[in-house]
């Protein structure tokens, strides 16, 4: 049987408007989804400090992601970033039609 092929923007948001998250492939050690935002920035106070390493990719839309440390990073279509496994982050701003790609893996893998 042939590989089938999907279209990423034939995923519908829901009428409630929440952030969306949808698994596009998954093994173990690595998960890589598909987030589709309606401006919601992270809660107040929150940061993320996830266990695993992150690279993200900005489809659509704008966003400013604070690392606390640092000058805050703004992201158009087609930035991206790689943010380390236990490095403290939020996201300040996101554009109402904000798409996000974003590859979770160990920090065993290599990066260029």
């Amino acid at each position: 049987m042939p590989p089938v092929v999907f279209d990423l923007y034939e995923l519908r948001p829901t009428q409630e408007q929440t952030e969306q998250f949808f698994s596009l492939l998954e093994a173990p050690g690595f998960r890589l989804e598909h987030i589709i935002s309606h401006g919601q920035p992270s809660p107040p106070d929150f940061w993320y400090d996830q266990a695993t390493a992150e690279w993200v990719l900005l489809l659509r839309g704008q966003a400013v992601l604070n690392f606390g440390d640092g000058p805050p990073q703004s992201l158009r279509a087609g930035s991206h970033i790689l943010i380390p496994a236990h490095c403290r982050h939020r996201v300040d701003y996101c554009s109402p039609d904000a798409h996000w790609l974003a590859l979770h893996f160990p920090t065993s893998v290599g990066t260029p």
